[in-house]
């Protein structure tokens, strides 16, 4: 199963406009007493934090509480905002990092905010359980969407609408978007930002953070089961098959030819790569070539030919087929979105 499911939309598609008075995209966390450390944490990392290095007008972020009062946090601790929860009206992404899913969870006032900046256009997002106040909203009836697998059940019960999608990383459903838990916000964070900036800059945000930019699989691979102890990590037999992967991504690989490396049979390498990365080898070799083909296409004037050659998808035609799938546009439009000069290149 995929990390992702539904229908992302790109930057030159977004209707979400400027905001503030310097017309950077203003990101704000509306959280409620008990928000999660962790998830908060999150948002404020990836889009709170100045990085003049990836070369883009990085984001205007604030944290939002209810009259701008602190409010306490998982862990002990006390969280002081930086805005009232009318900073929400100003916003063009809304991020609930978690809320609680025992009813009632959610304050009218955070409702109304919610409801009222996606009727405006704002883009809406959740971590974990904050998928709850999302569908109390009303803005999961009839999409696709995800929560931790722990509330899945809870989630499908309280709110029937809801078309939950269990065994993903995120869902990407255009201007409402939702994550699993903990971890899995992070995966939703970059994705916004891979739609925001492009591939490049996602890379760039990830290696500062010391995090892949896209994992692949999804969150079945981490729901509590048994497991049969045979004294091999798959995760220590993967890792150099991965790297020689990403570094032969433009010749043929086959499952074969990874088991061989990793010493396996091709039987027992396919079913340990599945409980490990949560995908089979053929789609994590495609899903790195499509990443290797937009890399290209931001940074380089190769023609598409070349560009999919060097990402070995063999065809310009293919690659248009392949990310017309992945990122719901055209190389060419692609390129005219992401393209950065070597003047806008990072350079750390």
């Amino acid at each position: 199963m995929a990390a992702t499911e539904g229908r992302p939309r790109h930057r030159h598609e977004s209707a979400h406009a400027p905001s503030g008075p310097s017309h950077r995209h203003r990101v704000v966390a509306a959280v409620s007493p008990g928000v999660n450390l962790f998830e908060m944490a999150v948002a404020a990392e990836v889009f709170g934090l100045e990085r003049p290095e990836v070369g883009v007008e990085w984001y205007d972020f604030a944290i939002a509480t209810a009259d701008a009062r602190p409010v306490p946090v998982g862990g002990g601790a006390t969280l002081t905002p930086s805005a009232a929860l009318d900073a929400v009206a100003h916003a063009g992404t809304v991020i609930v990092p978690n809320a609680s899913p025992v009813a009632p969870a959610t304050s009218p006032a955070m409702i109304d905010a919610l409801c009222d900046a996606h009727a405006r256009g704002a883009r809406i997002v959740s971590f974990c359980s904050g998928a709850f106040a999302l569908a109390e909203a009303g803005l999961l009836d009839g999409r696709p969407a995800t929560t931790h697998w722990v509330f899945a059940e809870e989630l499908a019960a309280r709110f029937p609408a809801v078309q939950l999608r269990e065994n993903v990383l995120f869902v990407d459903d255009g201007d409402v978007l939702t994550s699993a838990g903990t971890a899995a916000a992070i995966d939703l964070a970059l994705h916004i930002v891979r739609r925001d900036h492009g591939a490049d800059v996602a890379n760039t945000v990830a290696r500062r953070m010391v995090v892949p930019p896209h994992r692949d699989g999804g969150q079945a691979q981490f729901v509590a089961q048994p497991v049969v102890d045979d004294g091999c990590d798959p995760a220590d037999a993967l890792a150099p098959v991965l790297e020689w992967a990403l570094a032969h991504l433009r010749d043929p690989i086959t499952v074969d030819q990874l088991a061989a490396r990793a010493l396996m049979s091709p039987r027992t390498f396919a079913r340990r790569f599945q409980a490990s990365v949560g995908t089979t080898p053929l789609q994590w070799v495609l899903r790195q070539r499509i990443h290797r083909a937009q890399e290209l296409l931001e940074t380089t004037d190769l023609p598409l030919d070349r560009v999919a050659e060097e990402a070995g998808l063999g065809t310009a035609a293919n690659l248009r087929l392949h990310l017309r799938r992945v990122a719901q546009t055209s190389p060419s439009a692609y390129r005219r979105t992401f393209r950065r000069t070597p003047a806008d290149a990072p350079t750390g």
